[in-house]
């Protein structure tokens, strides 16, 4: 799977849907398996083809915390504290980071 941000994401982004700021609105990252259909067209998080394990990996993925975003030369950049997962043995192939404060809302794809 490729970097994908998908087209429902950009809108939001526009219209005030998404706050990456500290103390705004709450992430997460999930891990799919190859057969994932994660793309342009995703708009929320989906338990289709997440990965599975028997301990330290739960489904819907784990919180990641945001950093406040930053100017990078002409590159906005929102950077998360790096997450760590202990004792877990997953294969993933791609990954979803999507947004638990809004109803529904898209997140970006990898």
């Amino acid at each position: 799977m490729a970097n994908v941000i998908p087209n429902a994401f950009k809108g939001e982004l526009l219209s005030g849907t998404h706050n990456f700021a500290s103390g705004g609105n709450s992430f997460k990252l999930s891990m799919y398996t190859s057969s994932a259909t994660l793309g342009k067209s995703t708009t929320s998080y989906t338990s289709d083809n997440e990965v599975s394990s028997p301990s330290g990996y739960s489904a819907t993925g784990k919180a990641l915390v945001p950093v406040t975003p930053t100017l990078d030369s002409d590159t906005a950049v929102v950077d998360f504290a790096d997450l760590s997962f202990q004792n877990v043995t997953l294969t993933a192939r791609g990954a979803l980071i999507y947004n638990t404060t809004t109803d529904g809302g898209s997140g970006t794809t990898d």
